[in-house]
């Protein structure tokens, strides 16, 4: 809209034919007043622009067409038929949407509303992701003193949208306690795990889904060893998959008893192990899609002459399981620690799309060879663990 308002501006207004590129686009509400002529059939009168009666097939903007002096009342925003402005702001972005807030209180109301821009955009940005004591972006849970039913109902009807839509930004790229934050400086125990505030709803993420969730963190400082990974265990699974960027390696484990401990599972190694005695540094990502996960690693090398980080390209282990290992339909991801230390790691993205295209599970490639992976037909190698042998590898089961 605001480039058609550009094109529809009168030439005589900008002065001796000099062109519009000077004038710029149209202020937020002038495009909506000019929107409106398509949305209220009737009304030609907008402030300070005259009346514009183009003939049959005589298009906005042509020089021929005839300007009348205004006449009548000026149209407004609150002029526009019901349901019409809602559908134009439906198609902004959050920037314009607070613009539009900024208007009037009828459109800061109208934004906020459940059939709003902000509902909308939260739905969009955050779905599939789950908050705690939040739920679903567009399912808020309940208070417990509540009962269900039309209170419920009348409760969404009230919820302020933009509010809950501000606090799934902050509150989604954080981790739980005791971090809180979306940054870690340092761990103060051996296998710690430091888990993300949001949780993956393998429900809503399923095959008929049409994008996906991808999560990434920055890893500055590293003295020893951590790892990414997803597991089940708020569910009450027992049961991570977990990638190690440094020896490129993807572990699926699932915890067999406690005392003595024990563990099984398999590995799968489709990216080469970094050159000793390097620690990982650079970025890890986790993308779920359709049921599928895939691991991600960009490596940053420390140049010796000035000791500064120089980062490598992007690395993708491809589609390397599934979720049918895990109990119920929450997985929750989580960053594992070896050992104790300072450390300096910060989420920098949670969105729809990976750092670079990865191929699409078997199934959905086109005349597919092979069913979907399994274990050792794909290169999977099993492995049984107890208390006293040798870790199998950094995880947050362990």
């Amino acid at each position: 809209f605001l480039a058609e308002g550009d094109r529809r501006e009168p030439r005589n207004r900008c002065g001796g034919g000099c062109g519009m590129g000077h004038l710029g686009a149209f202020k937020t509400v002038e495009a909506f007043q000019v929107a409106s002529h398509v949305v209220c059939p009737g009304r030609r009168h907008w402030p300070g622009y005259g009346t514009l009666l183009p003939s049959v097939g005589r298009r906005w903007g042509q020089t021929n067409a005839v300007r009348e002096p205004d006449v009548g009342e000026p149209l407004s925003l609150a002029d526009l038929a019901e349901g019409s402005y809602l559908i134009v702001a439906l198609m902004l972005d959050a920037g314009s949407v607070c613009y539009m807030d900024a208007t009037c209180r009828s459109l800061h109301a109208q934004n906020r509303a459940q059939i709003g821009p902000w509902c909308a955009l939260g739905v969009r940005a955050f779905h599939g992701l789950e908050l705690d004591r939040d739920g679903l972006f567009d399912q808020p849970i309940p208070n417990s003193n509540k009962r269900g039913g039309p209170e419920v109902g009348r409760k969404l009807a009230r919820l302020d949208w933009k509010s809950r839509f501000l606090r799934f930004c902050s509150k989604v790229p954080m981790f739980r306690s005791p971090f809180n934050g979306r940054e870690i400086f340092a761990v103060s125990q051996p296998d710690e795990v430091a888990y993300f505030r949001t949780r993956l709803c393998t429900d809503v993420l399923d095959e008929h889904c049409n994008h996906g969730v991808y999560l990434e963190v920055e890893v500055l400082e590293n003295p020893d060893n951590l790892s990414m990974a997803v597991a089940d265990f708020e569910a009450g699974g027992c049961s991570s998959v977990t990638f190690s960027p440094d020896v490129g390696a993807v572990i699926r484990e699932r915890k067999v008893r406690d005392e003595p401990r024990k563990v099984e599972g398999a590995y799968i190694q489709p990216l080469p192990t970094m050159a000793p005695p390097s620690r990982f540094h650079g970025h890890m990502g986790l993308y779920l899609y359709k049921g599928r996960i895939a691991f991600f690693r960009r490596c940053a090398t420390k140049a010796a002459e000035d000791c500064s980080w120089t980062l490598g390209p992007w690395e993708a282990t491809g589609f390397v399981s599934d979720t049918s290992w895990a109990e119920g339909r929450r997985l929750t991801p989580c960053l594992a620690f070896r050992d104790e230390g300072g450390y300096h790691v910060r989420i920098v993205r949670v969105g729809t799309q990976p750092p670079i295209d990865v191929a699409p599970p078997v199934e959905e490639r086109p005349n597919p060879e092979r069913q979907a992976p399994t274990t050792d037909a794909d290169g999977w190698s099993g492995f049984d663990w107890e208390a006293g042998q040798p870790e199998p590898g950094a995880n947050p089961d362990e």
